[in-house]
């Protein structure tokens, strides 16, 4: 029972987030005659979504990304279930791309949960590694390739304003999922960078909402590499102190 209790704690506050998002949804009509609030809700909206999938869609990535920053296992349902939505509000929005990025976050997502279930403390939290030094310089000329690739594909075929931009957020996307499912400390900064640089791709677009919600990811990266890394040092300390 006490294993469930993160699972129930970070349900409760996805299902409050998106209540709390439905309700601003709703005060936006009923608040329209004021000056300022219906500017902030709308604003609120935007980030959040307008939809209840979008809303519900945006509670379980929050819940997903706090639990990752603690090392809890029970980040992984939140995952599975936000991607799942995510792949239907991209196929209605007609992103076929970011909509075909889903199924493979889902595949790595459910090889993480099976991956950290052998690999946590007594306390229950995922165990922290680092790469390989070999694996640094493989993972970097994977990314640039796969940059160049998709930036080239979607610079010739589609009328994307920002090809080798977009390209660079997805294929880092991609590298930084399948490090964290490996319990690697160095996922942290490949999202750090990912977040600046939607950040950077969104505010020059106009889409200030979205730049907004992507500040959040950056805070909660941040955070998230700090505790890795300090529990990473604290794993170490303890195994030269055992010696």
């Amino acid at each position: 029972m006490d294993a469930m209790k993160p699972f129930i704690r970070y349900t409760s506050s996805a299902l409050i987030c998106v209540m709390l998002a439905a309700c601003a949804s709703a005060q936006s009509a009923a608040q329209s005659a004021a000056s300022d609030i219906p500017d902030i809700l709308t604003f609120l909206r935007a980030m959040i979504g307008q939809s209840w999938i979008e809303i519900a869609a945006f509670g379980f990535g929050i819940a997903n990304i706090v639990l990752l920053a603690r090392r809890n296992i029970w980040n992984y349902p939140f995952g599975l279930i936000m991607v799942s939505l995510y792949a239907w509000i991209f196929y209605d929005a007609k992103l076929y791309s970011d909509m075909l990025l889903q199924p493979f976050f889902f595949v790595v997502q459910v090889l993480g949960w099976w991956w950290w279930l052998s690999k946590r403390e007594a306390g229950g939290a995922v165990i922290v590694d680092r790469m390989a030094p070999i694996e640094i310089p493989i993972y970097a000329a994977i990314a640039g390739g796969g940059i160049l690739a998709v930036g080239g594909l979607m610079s010739h075929y589609t009328d994307a304003a920002l090809p080798y931009w977009d390209a660079a957020t997805s294929v880092l996307s991609v590298i930084a999922q399948t490090l964290l499912a490996r319990r690697k400390l160095e996922n942290w900064i490949v999202w750090i960078v990912v977040d600046v640089m939607a950040i950077g791709i969104y505010s020059y677009k106009g889409l200030y909402p979205t730049a907004a919600l992507y500040t959040i990811f950056l805070g909660v990266a941040t955070i998230g590499f700090f505790v890795w890394r300090k529990a990473e040092t604290d794993a170490k300390r303890l195994q030269t102190a055992a010696i």
